[in-house]
């Protein structure tokens, strides 16, 4: 498993290559899906955390079911650019998934994605108790969608024809 930048993750991906996007809480794993044209983030199901073992292969198992390629997940950032705990966290949860996989993780700052996932949640008039049950993934659906539209960006900035 490596580590990638962004700029790596696009030279990295074939066409079609499909990417999942990661919420990682402590109590749930949020999932989303691109499509394959890389437009679109999906919400998907939630994972609800028990081991770190029994974790990883449940995000393996969506990962081998979706075909997905890579994974993006979100860098809990503090507001002044600092990482605190939840960052590092992060970081352990991805240096362990090395031994495991040889999937790409790629990390995207997620400041303010829940925020942002509650705000249409609660604009489409969900209630509170679904709302709870479908933030993590709509929080990974709003990470995913960041960094496809970076790779958007990054394929115009080397194509012009893009």
């Amino acid at each position: 498993m490596t580590i990638l930048s962004m700029e790596d993750l696009a030279a990295h991906l074939a066409p079609g290559d499909i990417i999942a996007g990661l919420d990682l809480g402590t109590t749930t794993i949020g999932l989303s899906l691109s499509d394959r044209g890389r437009r679109f983030a999906t919400p998907r199901t939630v994972i609800s955390r028990k081991k770190f073992g029994i974790d990883a292969e449940a995000l393996l198992a969506f990962a081998r079911k979706e075909a997905a390629m890579a994974f993006v997940i979100g860098l809990p950032i503090n507001m002044d650019g600092s990482q605190g705990p939840r960052a590092q966290a992060t970081r352990a949860f991805v240096r362990n998934m090395e031994a495991r996989t040889d999937i790409p993780f790629v990390y995207w700052d997620e400041r303010l994605s829940t925020v942002a996932a509650e705000r249409v949640l609660i604009e489409m008039d969900v209630s509170r108790k679904k709302r709870s049950e479908r933030i993590d993934s709509a929080a990974a659906s709003f990470i995913l969608q960041g960094a496809l539209d970076r790779l958007s960006s990054i394929a115009r900035a080397s194509d012009p024809d893009f």
